[in-house]
């Protein structure tokens, strides 16, 4: 089984759609795949259960069909910091119960399973732990989008250092084009390509 862990440079920066891409190559490819995403804040109230946007997509686009609970175990309602969002809610995030809940789903022995995180990469989970934690303990490859915006350099450039210096293996990065009306474009993406030392793995186009 090969793991994968899709993070992104800042949240809004299109990590859902390029696992829901990733998703759809892995199954032309004949692997089996389940897409989760462990924890997710802003949902709404569907037949008596809050539930994700974006966890329903990663649902619809995996081979192997799950309740969406298995999807999505953390689910908040807020929009906001998932830590907040727990303990406002009177819930704990910990690596321990996020290890327990993807152990499980994996029993399901998909060739690809890949997690969706919430946010970047330093996303705190409580006082003492964050999704980067997880991502170590669990040992999934990573894979990075960056939102191709303003400041997107900066913020590609530090996230991937993060990265490094958690001591994680880097599958490579994903050029995900937000904004339409960004300046210098592929300037921009050319001196990502020379900056980053990690294969650019797809350049998604700009889509309404």
């Amino acid at each position: 089984m090969r793991k994968f862990f899709v993070t992104g440079t800042d949240t809004e920066v299109g990590k859902t759609y390029v696992s829901s891409l990733l998703l759809e190559q892995f199954n032309k490819q004949g692997l089996s795949t389940i897409g989760l995403k462990p924890i997710a804040s802003g949902a709404e109230l569907i037949s008596g259960q809050l539930q994700n946007e974006d966890a329903l997509i990663l649902q619809k686009k995996a081979s192997i069909e799950l309740p969406y609970q298995a999807i999505n175990p953390f689910v908040f309602a807020p929009p906001i910091a998932p830590h907040i969002a727990a303990e406002k809610s009177g819930k704990t995030l910990s690596v321990a119960k996020m290890i327990d809940h993807v152990n499980s789903i994996s029993a399901k022995n998909p060739d690809v399973l890949l997690i969706e995180g919430a946010g970047g990469w330093y996303v705190p989970l409580n006082e003492n732990e964050t999704l980067a934690d997880f991502v170590k303990t669990y040992g999934c490859s990573v894979i990075m989008v960056v939102g191709m915006r303003l400041g997107c350099i900066n913020h590609s450039l530090l996230t991937y250092e993060a990265i490094k210096n958690s001591g994680v293996a880097i599958e490579g990065w994903v050029a995900n084009f937000i904004d339409p009306d960004m300046c210098s474009r592929y300037e921009n993406l050319e001196t990502l390509k020379k900056l980053l030392p990690i294969k650019l793995l797809h350049e998604v186009p700009y889509i309404r």
